[in-house]
């Protein structure tokens, strides 16, 4: 399949790592793969702010890198694939847009929904502790959410048990808030930052030595709270531990 990688601002900038893992996982997976170089922020900043407005001149930037004939627009953060997904919009190429909105996938759900995966050649000795993000799980449909009464599932927790000797550990609140919120953790920090830190206690509490998760904005507030405080916890996005084999 030809594939366009789309890395959020924060991920380019702080966590190269986690767009390296994406790349080198979706090209084992038999994808060929395309970075547009002039690609910068989605607009999702400005949006959630209430000032769509500001965000044209990103979205018709968006479009330009990747209104090509793409099979699947891919990218390592629910959030920003939800943001497109949803909200993008062109003065001057409507019909490229429409397009773009179309085949754009998070990651886990491109795995599962497009490529279908059923094994990876991986192992990780660790127990795993699975952050399921706001937007993913409840935007995205990337997991059930526990307050319905339907049958439980999850994208990210398939993936991650076809991954040899993990261990994938129970929390007491699965889908739960980590408090990050994009710009509600600088307007509300206090909250924010108490909601991280009881997101993070359940991972530890329930013997989890990795917190993984499929946002890196989310595991980022989390890796704060876990770095400022000392806590016996890695913080790893999911893209880097389905790449270890």
């Amino acid at each position: 399949m030809k594939v366009a990688l789309f890395l959020p601002c924060y991920v380019d900038q702080f966590y190269p790592k986690v767009g390296i893992a994406t790349l080198q996982l979706l090209e084992k997976l038999g994808c060929s793969v395309t970075y547009p170089l002039n690609q910068t922020c989605c607009g999702q900043p400005m949006a959630n702010s209430g000032f769509e407005n500001l965000a044209h001149d990103c979205n018709e930037l968006f479009v330009n890198n990747f209104g090509d004939n793409y099979d699947a627009i891919v990218c390592p953060s629910g959030s920003c694939a939800l943001h497109i997904k949803q909200h993008l919009h062109s003065d001057k190429r409507e019909g490229d847009a429409v397009q773009i909105r179309s085949h754009m996938y998070e990651l886990t759900e491109f795995l599962t929904d497009v490529l279908k995966v059923d094994q990876l050649p991986g192992r990780f000795p660790h127990k795993v502790g699975l952050h399921q993000s706001c937007h993913g799980q409840r935007g995205l449909h990337l997991s059930q959410m526990s307050e319905l009464v339907a049958a439980p599932y999850s994208k990210p927790e398939k993936l991650l048990n076809m991954v040899d000797e993990l261990e994938l550990i129970s929390l007491d609140r699965k889908d739960e808030c980590c408090g990050f919120g994009g710009t509600f953790c600088v307007f509300e920090e206090a909250v924010s930052a108490r909601m991280g830190i009881d997101r993070v206690e359940d991972h530890i509490r329930n013997g989890a030595e990795v917190l993984t998760g499929g946002d890196m904005s989310c595991l980022m507030h989390l890796e704060g709270i876990v770095r400022r405080n000392k806590l016996p916890v890695k913080v790893m996005h999911i893209a880097e531990i389905l790449n270890q084999g």
